[in-house]
């Protein structure tokens, strides 16, 4: 076999391949087994009719057109093997020639991960946000605490901000009443906006056995978005009550004694978020230095399946679980589908970018993966899952994901040399002394893989809100 290639352009190649015809006998005995399998010819045992018949009924064309299709993706890989190329998905192949016991030749097509030089990357500089606490900070998550520790109790008052209300709800469209829209019982705290807007200054004002009428647009239900008339009906008024700031609460609430103790802990607490946060940050803004210094050539086919890939996961899996279509995220967003669309191919190109010049990176350094990093990874991404270890590391092997998650590892392990190299500073001046956590590393990596961001969550909570 002789094959030559032509680059078309940095991801792109086309091979040339010249196959002699004795090297396709192999794929021409199986093609006749195979077809002796299939047919039926008179006078001969299934299995055992000789070459010549098959040729003379079914036709040597046909026999040729089965060889050769089982041959081509040997042919193909030996060629590929031979120029040391990294292909990028299937192959276009087109047959030149195929001449009955003398050649069969053909071309193939393929996008190639491009050759990228690794830039000088001792360089970079990036300033993250300092770790400071407040005591506004400190007082702010332990009164979230005490707000989980509130009880509440009946008054005989009108209802104010911040009181929890027992409801009935009635919503008419069109002056006929919904059948899935009465509710007796809810619970509802004023202020909160977990129900119909509206609603708020509906009841404030109104005591037990009190009710108002109001309108509003239905989030849900057999008529969601179309204008309802509601009619709401007090049943009762519970004033909310905070349990005093003392040790007492500290005992209630955690392992503390004093609430000394406890304001101590959650300072402590929000210090090792900020530190989190502070070192995700660096190795964010690290990783976005070091895309801007390499010059990454992005295969068309590659981004335009990328891109397509996103799009279907968002639609499909991400917000389909959050019960909402793309259309009302969209307006949630503010953004027209052409913005979003371009965010896409944005978050596409970074993605792959990352994943190469990482990965040029993990071959430059010879960085290996090991056993417990791999299992330490999967635990992380198994919670992050929703999945059990045993669950997510099932789902992995049989979707044959493996080396998937070896290569999200080890371009942590990559991004973590680049972070090591680099100076941060807080924006205090500080030189920020990054810890050396590869697995954490590696989920930056992931998320900046993915084009993960926070809008989708902010939206799904939007979207809950008005519900």
């Amino acid at each position: 076999m002789k094959s030559a290639v032509e680059t078309l352009n940095p991801t792109r190649v086309r091979l040339t391949v010249e196959v002699p015809f004795e090297e396709l006998k192999d794929s021409l005995d199986a093609a006749y087994k195979k077809i002796n399998q299939q047919v039926t010819v008179k006078g001969f045992r299934k299995g055992k009719i000789p070459a010549r018949v098959i040729d003379q009924r079914f036709g040597r064309g046909a026999v040729l057109e089965e060889a050769v299709n089982d041959a081509l993706p040997k042919f193909y890989t030996e060629a590929i093997n031979e120029a040391e190329l990294n292909p990028l998905g299937q192959p276009e192949v087109d047959i030149t020639e195929l001449k009955d016991g003398e050649t069969l030749n053909f071309t193939a097509e393929v996008d190639i991960r491009p050759t990228i030089e690794i830039p000088d990357y001792s360089g970079i500089e990036v300033t993250v946000d300092a770790v400071e606490v407040s005591d506004e900070d400190v007082e702010k998550s332990v009164e979230q605490l005490r707000e989980r520790f509130a009880s509440t109790s009946p008054v005989e008052r009108a209802a104010e901000d911040g009181d929890v209300v027992t409801i009935d709800l009635q919503a008419k469209v069109d002056g006929e009443v919904l059948e899935d829209g009465v509710a007796e019982g809810v619970s509802y705290t004023i202020g909160s906006g977990e129900l119909l807007e509206g609603i708020d200054d509906a009841v404030k004002g109104l005591e037990a056995g009190g009710e108002a009428t109001f309108t509003s647009e239905l989030k849900g239900g057999s008529a969601e978005g179309k204008e309802a008339e509601v009619t709401v009906k007090v049943t009762q008024v519970a004033a909310r009550e905070l349990p005093a700031l003392d040790d007492d609460f500290a005992q209630l609430a955690s392992e503390f004694d004093t609430l000394d103790e406890l304001k101590a802990d959650s300072r402590k607490r929000l210090e090792n978020m900020k530190q989190y946060d502070q070192a995700t940050q660096a190795q964010e803004r690290v990783l976005d230095e070091l895309l801007k210094l390499a010059e990454v050539p992005i295969p068309e086919k590659l981004l335009a399946d990328e891109i397509q890939t996103r799009k279907h996961n968002l639609e499909h899996h991400q917000l389909g679980q959050m019960g909402i279509d793309l259309a009302k995220y969209l307006e949630i967003q503010g953004k027209t589908e052409e913005e979003f669309t371009a965010e896409t191919e944005e978050q596409a190109v970074k993605g792959i970018k990352t994943q190469f010049i990482l990965d040029e990176l993990v071959n430059k350094e010879k960085l290996n993966v090991n056993q417990e990093e791999l299992t330490e990874h999967l635990m992380r991404r198994a919670a992050s899952s929703g999945m059990s270890p045993d669950q997510f590391a099932q789902a992995v092997v049989e979707g044959g994901q493996v080396p998937m998650l070896v290569g999200e590892v080890a371009r942590g392990k990559a991004l973590a040399v680049v972070v090591e190299a680099a100076k941060v500073t807080d924006t205090n001046g500080e030189v920020v002394d990054l810890e050396d956590d590869e697995d954490e590393v590696a989920e930056a990596v992931v998320a900046a893989a993915e084009g993960e961001s926070a809008d989708v969550a902010a939206a799904a909570a939007e979207e809950k809100t008005e519900a």
